[in-house]
């Protein structure tokens, strides 16, 4: 098994057992220990896992840090362990008094869940506050396990590492200030690409004006180029698997022979969102349509008792119906299919329950607006 296998099977048990985990210790010993195992050091071997390792602070004596990783007889990893419940916010002080004292360049606060590894790039010796490497290991995507690959005992190399580690923190700090910018343009990009279309003077009424066009158009650029690149995928997809057409297309109800029902571009449009957004947690074949006279159902498992969501085209006005736990519909109006996309928890959630629950035959309630 290689390590990408072995870490998202461990990820997997994690997610399984974490309901059953109720103290600090236990975390230790379910989630910690193993994880230092994934990464190829022998926990039971104190030439290479040393457990509460002693970092003296001051005039405080016997300090001890829950684990250090030994590289040479000297620590190179810090581990500092948290209840998975527990947040991590209040706890990098902690991590910092040891990392001080210690020649260890590296530091690692978890909960068993969060892994959040620390160096000292702006000032030798002394810890950043922010970590340079950050992941959920119920959810850890392809290339996070790529870098925390460079931490395998197999693999480690300090100076690999610490070249990764400004690289990840500035990418980190990069993708942070893009994401507020597109969240909520400052007024210095908004002038950025209103000098490039508007020929006028710059005044605060100009810059209102183009502050919510550009954070309108920026919202639009983003849901076409996932609207294209997900189409893409999904064209390759359905080009390799031929015999699987009809079922990824969906399986039209009985009542779309009726003549009186239509399946509009519109709906067919909005059911390949809904498709596309949710890959990454149904395989697309699960997810199915039935059409009706009032609206237009996009189900799990071609199941009328695991509706994902109801569009609501045929009028004046789109809506669309989500729903919780409960079955209860709420109908939320929208203006074109891309705003799906702004439900992409709302509906993720909806799959995930259905997957977790057994579904037992219940009428949906009425709708809430």
């Amino acid at each position: 098994m290689d390590f990408k296998d072995e870490i998202k099977l461990f990820g997997d048990k994690v997610e399984k057992l974490k309901n059953q985990i109720q103290t600090e210790e236990a975390t230790k010993n379910a989630f910690i220990m193993p994880f230092i195992k994934v990464l190829g050091y022998d926990v039971f071997d104190p030439f290479e896992v040393m457990p509460e390792f002693i970092a003296d602070i001051g005039i405080k004596k016997g300090e001890k840090v829950d684990y250090a990783i030994m590289k040479d007889g000297k620590p190179s990893i810090l581990i500092e362990c948290k209840h998975w419940k527990e947040s991590l916010d209040p706890h990098n002080s902690q991590l910092f008094r040891y990392f001080h004292t210690s020649s260890a360049k590296f530091g690692l606060l978890s909960n068993g869940i969060v892994y959040r590894f620390y160096t000292d790039l702006a000032e030798q010796n002394k810890m950043d506050d922010k970590p340079f490497f950050e992941f959920n290991v119920t959810d850890i995507k392809d290339n996070q396990i790529e870098e925390l690959k460079k931490f395998h005992k197999s693999y480690f190399n300090l100076e690999s590492i610490q070249t990764t580690a400004s690289e990840l923190k500035y990418m980190n700090e990069l993708k942070t200030l893009i994401n507020n910018e597109f969240q909520n343009p400052s007024e210095g990009l908004i002038k950025l690409f209103t000098k490039q279309i508007y020929k006028g003077m710059l005044t605060s009424k100009i810059i209102e004006q183009f502050g919510a066009l550009t954070r309108k158009s920026i919202q639009q650029y983003i849901n076409d180029l996932i609207t294209e690149r997900l189409k893409s995928a999904l064209k390759k997809e359905n080009e390799s698997s031929p015999a699987d057409e009809e079922k990824e297309i969906g399986k039209p109800s009985i009542e779309e022979k009726d003549s009186l029902i239509e399946t509009t571009e519109e709906e067919k449009e909005g059911y390949m969102v809904v498709k596309l957004m949710l890959r990454q947690k149904v395989k697309p074949a699960r997810i199915a349509y039935r059409d009706a006279q009032s609206y237009f159902a996009i189900l799990l498992d071609d199941n009328n008792r695991k509706t994902i969501c109801r569009l609501y085209f045929n009028g004046s006005r789109k809506y669309i119906g989500t729903f919780d736990e409960q079955k209860k519909e709420t109908r939320t109006e929208i203006f074109t299919v891309d705003d799906i996309f702004k439900f992409e928890d709302i509906l993720s959630k909806t799959v995930e329950w259905y997957d977790s629950e057994k579904v037992q035959p219940q009428t949906f309630q009425p709708v809430s607006q």
